[in-house]
């Protein structure tokens, strides 16, 4: 019987930094540049205002995102990837060319699984 390893706490960490619940979705949006509030919670189904102002405050404290206040009248706020959170993108990548093979959309289940990754499209739509 092989040997079990056990987890790296390294690895944990960072799957479970991505892997909150909407964070994912919300680095993934800003991979097309910086977006003020609205932007982003139009673009991710079913993410509350709640939820999404916790998840921009929890991946700005973890470093991921910058906020930045435009001073302008009214004041905007828009988010931006730090360094940090743009080298996300190969990982993010890889998992979404994986999940267009292997997970079915939940209204189309028996559409062929597959698709090409979304490499440079902005935010991915489901297909």
């Amino acid at each position: 019987m092989a040997e079990v390893h056990r987890v790296c706490r390294r690895y944990h960490a960072a799957i479970e930094l991505i892997g909150a619940r909407w964070s994912g979705a919300i680095i993934r949006v800003l991979f097309t540049g910086q977006h003020r509030y609205g932007q982003i919670k139009a673009a991710v189904p079913g993410l509350s205002d709640t939820m999404l102002a916790e998840r921009l405050r929890s991946l700005e404290a973890d470093g991921l995102i910058e906020r930045r206040v435009i001073p302008s009248s009214p004041v905007q706020v828009e988010y931006h990837l730090t360094d940090k959170g743009r080298d996300l993108e190969p990982a993010l990548e890889a998992l979404i060319s994986w999940a267009h093979r292997w997970i079915p959309l939940p209204d189309d289940e028996h559409a062929p699984a597959g698709g090409p990754p979304l490499s440079g499209s902005g935010v991915t739509p489901d297909r």
